[in-house]
C-alpha cells in the first residue's frame, strides 16, 4: 500500500505510544515524511511475507539520547549517508529499508529514506516497540549479522563498522554518537527477505498506524479512548493492554549520560498511592508501593489522562494527569532468548519478567 499524507499523524501518535516513553518523538520525523508526501515522493509500505527470500533490505534509524534530538534536527539526509555506506562496503544495492523499531521517530526514518531512493519500506521491524540499545534486536536474537554499519552525523561524518558482536557493535557505535554530539544516524542489519520473514516483528508500522486511527476516531465519536485502545490491541498479536495507574506527575528525574536519557518519573494517585516509572530512554518498569504493575519488555506508555494521546519522556513535566497504559507484547519477544537480549536483567534489574495478564486470564 502507499502511505498517504492524512496517514502519518495517526502513524506518529501510534508510534509513540509503542515507543514506550522513548525512541524520539516521531512529530520531526512526521513533518520530515508529509515534506516528502508534499512535493509528490511515493511511500509504498511491503507486508513482509510479500517479499521474495534473495531481496536486499536494509534498516534504517535513529540512535542516541532523545532529549537531544529537541536541539539537533535532522535534515532527514544522515539516514542516506549511512545506508549508502553501508551499500559500499557490501557492493549492492538496497531492494528496500525498514525500522529497527516501530517506535517514536524511528518509525519514520525508513519512510524519509524510501521516499527519497525510490524503494519500499517493509512493514516489520526488529523490536515491536522501541528499545535503548542495538544489540536489542529480534534480528540479533535469530542470527541476523549486525554490520556492516553506517553511522552518519548532520556534519557529513560518516563511520562504518565491521564487528561480529552485537554487544561491541552496540558500545561502539554509542561512543561514536556520543561524539557525534549525542545522536547520530545509522543502517544496520542488512538482511535478505528470507531473514526478514524469519527474525522480524510483523505488520507493525500498519499497526501503528491503526493505533492513531483508533484515538482519534474514539474522541472525535466521545468514546473512551482508553477502551477503544484496549479492546483493539486484544485483537492483535500484543493481545493484552491495560491501564495500570493514574494521577498527577510529581516529579521527574531526567538526565543525559553515557547517550541515554535515564531517570524516573513519579505519579502521584492520591488514595492508590505513587507509581514511579524507570526509564533508560524508554520506561522499563512501573512499580507502585513496591509491587511490579508492569516491566520491560512488555511495553509501559505514559498518556494523557483525557485524551489517551502518548507523552514521550523527555516531554513529561510536572501537575500533567495521565494514566499508565501497559502493553503485552508479541510471543516472539517473549522467548528465553528474547528476555536474555532485552528483559529486566539486561538493564541491571532484579524482577523476573512476568507477562502483562488479560483481562480475564
Amino acid at each position: 500500500m502507499d502511505l498517504a499524507i492524512e496517514d502519518v499523524d495517526d502513524l506518529c501518535v501510534g508510534a509513540a505510544l509503542l515507543g514506550a516513553g522513548g525512541g524520539g518523538d516521531p512529530y520531526i520525523g512526521g513533518l520530515i515524511v508529509k515534506r516528502e508526501l508534499a512535493a509528490g515522493r511515493r511511500i509504498r509500505i511491503v507486508d513482509p511475507d510479500d517479499l521474495a527470500d534473495d531481496r536486499l533490505v536494509i534498516p534504517t534509524a535513529m540512535m542516541g539520547a532523545p532529549t537531544v534530538l529537541l536541539e539537533k534536527i535532522p535534515s532527514g539526509e544522515e539516514p542516506i549517508r549511512a545506508l549508502q555506506a553501508v551499500e559500499a562496503q557490501l557492493g549492492r544495492t538496497a531492494d528496500a529499508t525498514m525500522p529497527t523499531e516501530v517506535g517514536g521517530i524511528n518509525s519514520t526514518i525508513p519512510l524519509f529514506v524510501a521516499a527519497r531512493l525510490g524503494i519500499p519500506v517493509v512493514d516489520a521491524d526488529g523490536q515491536g516497540r522501541a528499545f535503548p540499545e542495538l544489540q536489542m534486536e529480534t534480528f540479533a536474537i535469530l542470527g541476523v549479522a549486525g554490520t556492516p554499519m553506517g553511522i552518519a552525523d548532520e556534519k557529513g561524518d560518516v563511520a562504518t563498522l565491521s564487528i561480529e558482536d552485537h554487544h561491541r557493535m552496540e558500545w561502539i557505535a554509542r561512543g561514536i554518537t556520543i561524539r557525534f554530539g549525542g545522536t547520530a544516524y545509522f543502517a544496520n542489519y542488512p538482511m535478505s527477505g528470507a531473514e526478514v520473514k524469519r527474525s522480524s516483528v510483523k505488520h507493525t508500522l500498519t499497526l501503528a498506524t491503526r493505533i492513531g486511527g483508533i484515538l482519534r476516531t474514539a474522541r472525535s465519536g466521545r468514546r473512551d479512548p482508553f477502551e477503544a485502545l484496549t479492546e483493539f490491541l486484544a485483537t492483535t498479536h500484543y493481545s493484552a493492554a491495560r491501564r495500570v495507574f493514574s494521577g498527577k506527575i510529581v516529579d521527574v528525574d531526567r538526565q543525559t549520560r553515557e547517550g541515554f536519557t535515564l531517570g524516573a518519573t513519579t505519579i502521584d494517585g492520591g488514595p492508590d498511592g505513587r507509581c514511579t516509572i524507570d526509564f533508560q530512554n524508554e520506561n522499563l518498569v512501573a512499580r507502585a508501593d513496591g509491587e511490579v504493575l508492569a516491566i520491560v519488555p512488555d511495553i509501559i506508555a505514559v498518556l494523557d489522562a483525557e485524551t489517551a494521546l502518548p507523552i514521550t519522556n523527555e516531554t513529561l513535566r510536572y501537575g500533567q494527569r495521565v494514566a499508565v497504559l501497559a502493553i503485552r507484547v508479541p510471543e516472539i519477544m517473549r522467548s528465553p532468548a528474547a528476555l536474555k537480549q532485552f528483559g529486566p536483567a539486561a538493564f541491571g534489574l532484579a524482577e523476573t519478567y512476568v507477562p502483562l495478564a488479560a483481562d480475564g486470564d
